[in-house]
């Protein structure tokens, strides 16, 4: 007897020592099952033998099987635990156990064994790191009972073996863990090298389905409207039935809900009873069953993580935990890109900021600056369609800015009129004065939304410009893609609002004050036309008279009377010196010939009476350029030739005038001393004044010593320069 005991204990030690070298050389968990499972019947002449893991749903998981017929490792059976059997005796105790009749055995673990013909049973518990991990079972088909020391040959047997399955599945979680970070690596270099979001989120959903051993992964957000996919992954490359971008409502029993409800890991081993939205998502994916883990970033759910087999394969029992603790990190780098993202993004709008305000700051027309501000705002948001209009009193709304990211025709153009009402953007924000939007223009109404549809666009954003306390206007993006835009659009929007409303009243201050300066200026010429004929029809036709008078008397004097003759003519002479110098005075205060003739004839007469020869070129249109145009370049040409006479010390000027589009253009030269400036004198100062009025140009290049040369550009349009804006 106690040859055989040494005999027993000898093989047990051998038996274990196959087993540690295959734990040792770091042999997967389910060569190590196996061999456990075959060493244990060959020592205890079992006709059964099984090794099975306790899972935390009550039931457990065949991990290898030995009979009379070989091997089998189970092929994932999965009985749950009750009844009256050795499985659930020893979870229930953690102590081993047998039933010597195993007809009075009941409950599942029965059920799935029933078909080997057992008559006893006997089992012992396997721990691992102190806690009841599983179960190594025997059992005999034969009509006497197994060995009444079986139970404690296993439990002997067991002590070392939970050992075995510690140390592999150390080895396992290391491996694990391992793998684990080097999938979070491969995120985290994506991160940290400012890859955009998609390229993230693709890459998250790829790495965890991988380590998982999953058929298909998903990356979804959760937003006011339900779940964005925002990245997919197939195990076999196929396209994902849901791609990037589609859109779930929650509701239901489906895993995305249960996990956005509970914020907890999810599991779903028969996706079959599913309902809802995400559910019909599930069942095109063809997922059998499906396990789902919440995404926190900085402290609030941001999104979830779905994967799922496609086979009839349960996912480890662990992986609910595995995926939990790989979105917690997946978290921090989605927070890490998110933060990379809005950085980038504040900077694109500070900079496209930058570009409207130096227009505005510059003074730029209010078209100008509307054009600046559609293009910035719509590829900032990357939108397809920006634009502005301005609401006006007649019910009607005017496009003053537009921008259009598709090559195709543009069924409204800046200076379009539409009528306000019905369902639109433009008509929302103009009835509530607040930020409006409308996410399915095809429900859309109204001229608005005749041009949306025009333009194919499917939702719509806008918000208001307000312009010293009143509503003035719109500004609005579009798109044409099937998701809304984002929820933060208006608050983007509101930026770009302010400096189109600063722009706007600095331009409605810039109109006002040249439409003062064209009133102050076009005051000055009716005054001078005003004192002109005073003069002309006072008192130069008095000095007339006068010297008619003189005339008369003097021929009346005696030839006797020579010293009161010479007088007399002294005395017409100087009437006569008089009346030419109010003349003078009068053709300078405003010329007759100028309002008689047109510009030619007056330059002309200024190029005539110039005590320096002129070379004058004047290519005009027959018909008359407007008043305060002539007056303007009259004045400027009279101003000129008037330096170069008396200042430039000149042998020669030279005097164009054209009229080019809706431009006059003035040119005088001459080759005298050059360096006059707007410094010495207030008349140069005073034609810059008169010239910018009109909403022209004024230049001036004079070096010394090489002549003065002074040119003028004035818009020559009957409707003048000013247009309101208001």
């Amino acid at each position: 007897m106690e040859t055989r005991a040494s005999d027993r204990i000898t093989e047990e030690q051998a038996a274990l020592r196959r087993v540690a070298v295959l734990v040792a050389r770091g042999a997967p968990p389910e060569e190590v099952f196996t061999t456990v499972t075959a060493e244990v019947r060959r020592l205890l002449a079992a006709d059964v033998t099984a090794l099975a893991r306790y899972d935390p749903d009550g039931a457990m998981t065949y991990v290898a099987r030995w009979s009379a017929a070989g091997e089998d490792r189970g092929g994932g059976v999965r009985p749950r635990l009750g009844g009256r059997n050795v499985s659930t005796l020893v979870f229930q105790t953690g102590r081993p156990a047998r039933i010597d009749d195993f007809s009075r055995a009941s409950g599942p673990p029965v059920e799935a064994v029933r078909e080997f013909g057992i008559r006893s049973s006997a089992g012992a518990p396997v721990m691992v790191e102190g806690r009841l991990w599983g179960i190594i079972r025997v059992a005999s088909t034969r009509d006497e009972p197994l060995p009444a020391d079986t139970e404690t040959r296993l439990a002997a047997f067991t002590e070392l073996v939970g050992t075995a399955i510690a140390n592999a599945q150390a080895r396992v979680e290391l491996r694990r863990y391992a793998d684990e970070q080097a999938a979070l690596r491969e995120v985290a270099t994506l991160v940290a090298g400012g890859s955009p979001p998609d390229k993230v989120y693709a890459a998250v959903a790829a790495e965890a389905g991988r380590l998982l051993g999953a058929d298909l992964t998903a990356v979804a957000r959760y937003d006011a409207n339900g779940v964005v996919t925002l990245g997919a992954w197939s195990s076999t490359g196929t396209v994902v039935p849901s791609p990037v971008g589609t859109r779930t409502s929650l509701g239901g029993q489906n895993l995305i809900t249960l996990v956005y409800r509970t914020g907890r890991p999810v599991r779903m081993d028969d996706y079959g009873g599913a309902t809802g939205a995400g559910a019909q998502v599930g069942h095109d994916w063809g997922f059998r069953a499906a396990i789902g883990a919440p995404i926190t970033v900085e402290g609030r759910l941001w999104g979830v993580m779905a994967v799922g087999p496609t086979r009839n394969e349960r996912l480890p029992a662990d992986a609910e935990t595995r995926l939990a603790g790989f979105t917690e990190l997946v978290g921090t780098a989605i927070a890490n890109a998110q933060a990379r993202v809005e950085l980038r993004r504040y900077a694109d709008e500070q900079a496209a900021l930058r570009q409207v305000a130096t227009l505005v700051a510059g003074g730029a027309p209010p078209a100008e600056v509307f054009t600046a501000v559609a293009a910035e705002t719509g590829r900032l948001l990357s939108a397809d369609f920006a634009g502005l209009s301005r609401f006006d009193e007649d019910g009607l709304a005017t496009a003053v800015g537009m921008w259009l990211s598709m090559d195709s025709p543009w069924p409204l153009a800046v200076g379009d009129r539409l009528a306000l009402g019905g369902h639109n953007v433009p008509t929302l924000v103009r009835q509530t004065g607040e930020p409006a939007r409308v996410d399915d223009y095809d429900k859309g109404s109204g001229a608005f939304a005749k041009a949306a549809h025009a333009w194919g666009f499917r939702s719509a954003v806008g918000v208001p410009i307000t312009v010293a306390g009143r509503l003035w206007g719109v500004i609005a993006v579009g798109s044409a893609r099937k998701s809304s835009l984002p929820a933060d659009t208006e608050a983007r929007l509101s930026a770009f609002t302010e400096l189109a409303g600063t722009a706007i009243a600095n331009a409605e201050a810039n109109a006002a004050l040249a439409a003062s300066r064209v009133r102050i200026v076009t005051a000055a010429d009716e005054a001078r036309r005003r004192i002109e004929r005073d003069l002309h029809d006072g008192a130069q036709q008095r000095l007339v008279t006068l010297a008619l008078q003189l005339r008369e008397i003097r021929a009346a004097v005696p030839p006797g009377a020579g010293d009161l003759a010479r007088r007399l003519d002294g005395v017409a002479a100087g009437l006569d010196d008089a009346l030419e110098e109010l003349r003078e005075i009068a053709r300078g205060i405003h010329p007759a010939v100028l309002a008689q003739g047109g510009l030619r004839p007056a330059l002309r007469a200024l190029a005539d009476r110039c005590s320096v020869p002129v070379d004058l070129h004047v290519q005009v249109p027959a018909a008359r350029l407007p008043g305060p145009a002539e007056i303007a370049a009259y004045y400027v040409v009279s101003e000129a030739l008037t330096n170069t006479a008396r200042h430039a010390d000149a042998n020669a000027a030279t005097v164009e005038v054209t009229v080019d589009k809706s431009t006059l253009r003035v040119r005088v030269h001459d080759d005298g001393r050059g360096g006059a400036d707007f410094t010495h004198g207030s008349g140069l100062v005073g034609l810059e004044d008169r010239v910018e009025a009109l909403g022209g140009r004024l230049s001036l290049h004079s070096p010394p010593g090489k002549g003065t040369t002074l040119e003028v550009q004035i818009p020559a349009r009957d409707s003048g320069p000013i247009s309101s804006w208001r």
